[in-house]
């Protein structure tokens, strides 16, 4: 495991904790000042989209972590993986983990019809951005040099 001393604060909180308070945060705020997400007659495709995108993350992180566990690597965002991993989802895109943390996070806002989530979702989404891929990449970096520069010349962050 890495020395925690070098890890920022927020990389010790697991990234699906961030959605969730965050999400969490977002429903409270809607009970308190309610904003409904479209019309009742919007109310079928909101419900069969959000299902559709919980669907799609769930099986895109079960997928990754399959994958992970198939290269007996870690699925601990500030430990050190044991490999590079650059098959299954990982050929689409760099983090298929923090793809359908999103995806479930939308699906779930869409399926309850409710604003404010979504309204919040950049939160969780910059904090991930801006400082816990940034250490993840500089991380994969040291350890796996120009290997895992190719593969970032291949393999968007995102999508």
């Amino acid at each position: 495991m890495a020395n925690t001393r070098q890890i920022p604060l927020v990389m010790r909180i697991p990234p699906p904790l961030l959605f969730v308070a965050t999400f969490f945060a977002g429903v409270g705020l809607h009970h308190l000042v309610p904003v409904p997400l479209g019309t009742e007659n919007l109310v079928a495709i909101e419900h069969l989209a959000g299902i559709a995108l919980m669907i799609s993350g769930g099986v895109l992180a079960l997928s990754a972590a399959g994958t992970f566990l198939l290269k007996r690597t870690t699925l601990i965002p500030f430990s050190s993986p044991s490999k590079l991993v650059i098959g299954g989802p990982f050929r689409f895109t760099r983090n298929p983990m923090y793809v359908s943390l999103v995806l479930v996070y939308l699906g779930v806002a869409g399926d309850l019809a409710q604003l404010w989530p979504l309204l919040l979702l950049p939160l969780p989404v910059l904090l991930i951005q801006r400082v816990v891929i940034p250490f993840e990449e500089m991380r994969m970096r040291e350890l796996f040099g120009e290997q895992y520069e190719q593969y970032c010349r291949r393999v968007n962050r995102w999508i």
